[in-house]
C-alpha cells in the first residue's frame, strides 16, 4: 500500500508545477515583446521578463528553504495558455488586434499565475513555513500589479487601436 499524499506533497508538486510555469513565461515574453505593435505593451512585457527571472530565483530560495531540488513538473495548463498566445500571434499578425490579442493572452497567464501562488502562500502559512510564504507573497504582489498594468493598458490603449481600425 502506498503512503497518503500530504498537503506537504501537494505543495511541493505545486510548487514544482509553477517553477515550471516561470520559467516556460520566461521564453515566452521575449516573443511576445517582439510580436507586439505597442510600445506600451511591449515595455509591460519587457519590465515582466526582469520581474519573472526574479520569481524564479525566489521560487529557487523556496525549494532551498524546504530542502528540496528546484526542479519543474510539466504544467500543462500553463502550456495551454501559452499554445493559446502563439494561436493569436500567428492569426492575428499585423492586424489591428493583435495587441488586444497578446494582452488578452498575458492576463490569462497572470491570472493562473495569482491562483497558483494564492494558494502555495495559503498551504504554506498552513505547513508553517512563514518564510516561504512571505517569499512566495512578494512574487503574488508582482503579479497583481503586472495584471493591473496590463488592464490600463487595454482600457487607455490597445483596445481602442483593435476597434478604431
Amino acid at each position: 500500500m502506498s503512503k497518503a499524499k500530504t498537503l506537504s506533497d501537494l505543495f511541493h508538486d505545486t510548487l514544482k508545477d509553477i517553477y515550471f510555469a516561470e520559467k516556460k513565461i520566461m521564453s515566452a515574453l521575449p516573443k511576445m515583446a517582439k510580436a507586439a505593435q505597442s510600445s506600451d505593451l511591449r515595455a509591460a512585457f519587457e519590465k515582466h521578463l526582469g520581474e519573472t527571472e526574479t520569481q524564479v530565483e525566489r521560487l529557487e530560495m523556496v525549494f532551498e528553504e524546504i530542502d528540496a531540488k528546484p526542479q519543474g513538473k510539466t504544467c500543462d495548463a500553463i502550456m495551454g495558455i501559452l499554445d493559446e498566445g502563439k494561436e493569436i500571434m500567428s492569426d492575428y499578425k499585423g492586424a489591428p488586434a493583435l495587441d488586444a490579442g497578446l494582452l488578452a493572452a498575458a492576463q490569462a497567464v497572470e491570472h493562473y499565475e495569482i491562483s497558483r501562488y494564492g494558494t502555495l502562500i495559503t498551504w504554506a502559512n498552513e505547513l508553517g513555513l512563514t518564510k516561504v510564504a512571505k517569499l512566495l507573497k512578494e512574487t503574488l504582489d508582482e503579479e497583481k500589479t503586472t495584471d493591473a498594468t496590463l488592464t490600463t493598458i487595454a482600457k487607455n490603449v490597445v483596445n481602442a487601436e483593435a476597434e478604431a481600425a
